[in-house]
């Protein structure tokens, strides 16, 4: 039997978080979560997950460092990155300027709300060009 395909899903929200679990859950994905900047990349680093969905609004570390700092380290460069984010309608209630998501080596972007489907959709997509 293959071994599942791990996510790591890095963002603040909890009630967000839970519930994208439950949905990467109904198609057998194994789901870690971090709920920072920080734990995201220590958790990246020690679960070597197979895609990581990140959201740009946290504490501690935002979502545009945490990627730069994924791509930078070799061990896990390779990771596809999708970023999923309300900040393009949030712009103007954080500190983060647009630009910084300019360079961003991620591989995915996905605005937040997002259906179900759609995540799935492109979780399935990211996953077979890995």
């Amino acid at each position: 039997m293959a071994k599942p395909v791990k996510i790591l899903v890095i963002d603040d929200d909890r009630v967000l978080v839970d519930a994208t679990k439950t949905v990467l859950e109904s198609r057998n994905y194994q789901v870690v979560a971090a709920y920072d900047g920080d734990e995201g990349l220590k958790k990246a680093k020690e679960e070597k997950p197979d895609l990581i969905i990140l959201d740009i609004i946290m504490p501690t570390k935002d979502g545009f460092k945490v990627c730069e700092q994924i791509k930078g380290n070799p061990e896990i460069a390779d990771i596809p990155v999708l970023i999923m984010t309300s900040f393009a309608s949030q712009k103007g209630t954080s500190n983060i300027p647009v630009s910084a998501g300019f360079g961003l080596e991620a591989e995915g972007y996905i605005d937040k709300p997002v259906s179900p489907a759609d995540l799935l959709s492109r979780v399935e997509k990211m996953l077979k060009t890995k």
